[in-house]
């Protein structure tokens, strides 16, 4: 069976009219509204830093810790997923991590120190990292290639959309109340987005008629040692190694280095993520009509630019920061898109969700390595500001540079495979 039979059948001349069916279209902001959960439960930890480590007394080293726990334990449920990825309705699957990923949420939100909030971001780690892939495996599985950039476009400004509305709330909530009400309210959003699953999403079983191992260990192995696979991990943990480095000391950065004050935190994530809710869909259709891969080589020519100036800012006002944070966000929605559009096209139909639990779980293991690795350079100050800085910016730059030349073959063999140029 074919990538074509698997999508969901959609007349041609009414595809070009109303782009999506109206289920699609619904389909389509389920996704997007459960990626917003989970990335706001990932993403919240950033700049809750600033206020969550002299709250628990914890020092930059511990909170990196913190932070990469969720990658590593996603890591592993990751590869331990794979080989059962492909044996159930995805849908199922989707309901199954989310319970496991509310509880985690749960536990972070009762954390009265170091120890129990390490626990919870280590359970909400085995169960949201694998949602991530299970959700790309239904995209797969539904979407056929050219279409794809727009729905990774529209369900990506579930990242832009948790900079708008999740963590300016979030910090309003922390300052006001207490960090603890911000992983309350990720589990309330949780349950809405759990219920509309159940009820409105259709089983998505069709890859369950296609012919495959019946053994998980097999099936893991089998996806593990494809060849034409191994260049699309190596891309996936290039990307996420880098990207992961800068991420978790963002807030910090901004505060003790740029000379921010903490209250216009939010304002810098909330105009950022305004910007992203307008460019995630606009590089999806670039990446659709353009080509995945030339959007992807812009992408990493702006981030590069970017990442440099970022990482050597010294004071600067709010108005410099702010734009700074924007440009880099149009880099990485640039980059983020069309690679998992085109990366997308690599698997068979009969293994998408074990590559995608294994691409999860190589992407969340590398970047729990990028936040110890980023931790073990940089250095506080006794003012707090952070020393080395810089360095992490080198490093981000050479893993786009590397990653930028993998992706070339990645989109060589998808064109090769589909005896066309890819779109």
């Amino acid at each position: 069976m074919t990538e074509q039979t698997l999508a969901a059948p959609v007349d041609d001349q009414q595809e070009r009219r109303r782009g999506f069916s109206r289920y699609q279209s619904l389909l389509i902001a389920l996704l997007a509204f459960t990626q917003f959960t989970i990335i706001l439960d990932f993403i919240i930890m950033s700049p809750l830093g600033a206020i969550l480590m002299p709250s628990l007394n914890i020092t930059a080293g511990q909170f990196g810790v913190a932070v990469s726990a969720y990658a590593f334990s996603a890591g592993v449920s990751g590869i331990l997923a794979a080989g059962f990825a492909d044996r159930f309705d995805r849908k199922r699957l989707l309901l199954f991590f989310y319970a496991g990923f509310m509880l985690g949420t749960a536990l972070c939100a009762v954390a009265q120190n170091y120890h129990v909030l390490l626990l919870g971001r280590t359970v909400t780690g085995l169960f949201g990292g694998v949602m991530g892939s299970v959700v790309l495996a239904i995209i797969t599985d539904l979407f056929p290639l050219n279409l794809r950039g727009r729905v990774m476009g529209f369900v990506q400004t579930a990242f832009a959309a948790s900079q708008v509305l999740g963590i300016p709330a979030g910090l309003f909530l922390a300052n006001h109340w207490d960090w603890h009400v911000c992983f309350v309210a990720i589990v309330g959003l949780s349950i809405v987005a759990m219920a509309a699953i159940a009820c409105v999403m259709q089983p998505v079983d069709a890859h369950l008629r296609l012919k495959q191992d019946n053994n998980p260990f097999r099936h893991l192995i089998a996806t593990v040692g494809q060849p034409r696979y191994t260049l699309a991990f190596a891309v996936t943990t290039l990307l996420a190694t880098g990207g992961f480095m800068l991420m978790p000391f963002g807030s910090a950065y901004t505060v003790h280095n740029l000379g921010i004050d903490i209250a216009h935190l939010p304002t810098i994530y909330l105009v950022s993520g305004l910007f992203s809710i307008v460019i995630g869909p606009l590089v999806g259709r670039a990446s659709d009509t353009f080509g995945k891969y030339p959007t992807f080589v812009f992408g990493s020519a702006v981030s590069v630019v970017m990442v440099l100036i970022y990482t050597h800012l010294g004071q600067v006002s709010l108005t410099t920061a702010i734009v700074v944070n924007v440009l880099m966000f149009v880099g990485i929605f640039s980059r983020m898109i069309p690679s998992q559009a085109l990366i997308s096209a690599i698997p068979d139909a009969s293994q998408r969700g074990s590559f995608s639990a294994v691409s999860a779980s190589l992407q969340q293991l590398s970047g729990g390595l990028g936040s110890v690795l980023a931790a073990a350079i940089i250095a506080e100050s006794p003012d707090g500001s952070l020393i080395h800085f810089d360095r992490l910016g080198y490093i981000v730059v050479a893993t786009s540079i590397v990653s930028l030349v993998a992706m070339y073959f990645v989109q060589k063999s998808v064109a090769k495979r589909s005896g066309e140029a890819v779109v």
